[in-house]
């Protein structure tokens, strides 16, 4: 009697600590990676912008935490002012052994570490898996209903990437790049018939 008593305050434990965890929506999820340019004919380059959708995750709103992942071979080079011919060698080249180098690292994660409120949103810090690379970041994140956004800026040198530079460094892309989250959850029956509280 008491094993089975044990047993079932261990189920109601985990199943408490658990209730407030909701998983993202992969089809209304995106991350966004803003590239700028710089050198000395930089007005002759591009500034780059590429999304992918986020593949899984989940907000813990009780236990203020988030993670998520994707993989780094979905990210699109969107850079509707270049050819559709430019777009592809960028696409290529983002994604090849100069870059990304997808094949050998194929996955891209956040974990958060710590969330706290500020001001209006929350200043979250975490633990970013990228190009074989674990870096600590912190970003600024809103919420509106059940959906999420937050900004990071980081340098692609610090993961160990490389900035392309083109004309023996005249065009090149900077090292620091913008990334912007949106995160939406997943609708459940509970999200309809409840607003949601703040915290991610």
């Amino acid at each position: 009697m008491l094993k089975r008593t044990a047993l079932l305050l261990a189920c109601f434990a985990f199943a408490a600590a658990h209730v407030s965890a909701q998983a993202i929506d992969p089809a209304r999820s995106t991350v966004t990676v803003h590239v700028d340019k710089a050198g000395l004919f930089s007005v002759f380059g591009h500034k780059h912008t590429v999304r992918a959708r986020i593949q899984q995750g989940q907000v813990d709103t009780g236990a203020r935490a988030v993670a998520l992942s994707f993989a780094s071979a979905q990210l699109r080079v969107l850079d509707p002012d270049v050819s559709k011919e430019d777009r592809a060698e960028i696409q290529r080249t983002m994604l090849g052994p100069q870059v990304l180098d997808t094949e050998r690292y194929p996955e891209i994660r956040f974990q958060s570490t710590q969330v706290e409120s500020e001001g209006k949103g929350w200043r979250v810090q975490g633990q970013l898996a990228l190009h074989g690379a674990t870096k600590p970041v912190v970003m600024k994140v809103k919420s509106n209903g059940d959906s999420y956004r937050g900004q990071v800026r980081l340098k692609q040198s610090d993961f160990g990437l490389k900035p392309i530079s083109l004309a023996g460094g005249t065009i090149k892309v900077k090292d620091e790049v913008t990334i912007e989250f949106e995160i939406v959850l997943v609708k459940t029956r509970r999200n309809r018939s409840t607003k949601q509280g703040p915290g991610p």
